[in-house]
């Protein structure tokens, strides 16, 4: 059909800003292919036009072999989103190596991976958008935040490279970056005073965004002309200070 729209991934959909940003797009009338580790709660939602497969970021294999599938019974992926990450807030002098690791390769690995897998596509397309989810940590240092403020920092340094190398073949390539928002990172704090501290900006902004503030600021941006590239977005509650 002339009027179907293009095929939407997401990856980490199965929870906070992931799933709300499913279900956004879903509503706007895209087909998704959702990427998460626990499949299972992405088809609870019961989407229409929606394809969850099981696959972790890290391993470029699993997450092309997803991609194949979404877009054999989708057509090509026109935008991804770039979601899937884990906080692990914590001093780098206090935190266990292994965090490090889980850190680098699922917020810096799985980026790259994404990018890489759809990038020939989109270039040959001559059509596309990826975008980035960062962190305002990615632009500022916080406490706690030493080794995960890197791995934002970098975010943002890949994608500037990105988009400068996809602008000659019409991609855009954006990075978002919220500030404290509700989401599931108090799950992933293991250190108290990491814990402490987060907790602490989220109540003073009565929890924080919503992550459907978030995912349509992400749709919107989207949805501008292909010529248009909002290349990035910063977002915070208004009473977000710090």
């Amino acid at each position: 059909m002339a009027d179907r729209k293009p095929l939407v991934m997401i990856t980490g959909a199965s929870a906070g800003i992931g799933q709300e940003t499913a279900r956004v797009f879903s509503a706007a009338g895209y087909p998704l292919l959702l990427i998460a580790r626990r499949p299972e709660l992405i088809e609870a939602m019961g989407l229409q036009n929606a394809l969850a497969v099981a696959a972790d970021v890290r391993d470029y294999d699993a997450l092309a072999g997803a991609i194949r599938q979404g877009e054999a019974r989708f057509g090509p992926v026109d935008c991804l989103i770039n979601n899937a990450g884990i906080s692990r807030l914590a001093r780098l002098d206090e935190q266990d190596p292994a965090q490090w690791r889980d850190l680098v390769d699922i917020n810096c690995l799985g980026v790259l991976n994404g990018m890489h897998a759809v990038a020939p596509g989109m270039k040959e397309r001559r059509h596309g958008t990826i975008i980035n989810v960062s962190s305002i940590a990615g632009r500022k240092v916080y406490p706690h935040h030493d080794v995960y403020g890197g791995t934002k920092h970098f975010v943002h340094a890949v994608s500037e490279g990105m988009r400068q190398t996809m602008s000659a073949y019409r991609v855009r390539v954006m990075v978002i970056s919220p500030g404290v928002a509700k989401s599931e990172i108090d799950k992933t704090i293991t250190h108290q005073n990491a814990y402490d501290f987060w907790d602490g900006g989220r109540k003073l902004l009565d929890g924080g965004l919503d992550a459907n503030d978030i995912a349509r600021t992400m749709l919107f941006a989207y949805q501008l002309p292909q010529n248009v590239n909002l290349q990035e977005m910063t977002i915070t509650h208004t009473g977000q200070e710090f």
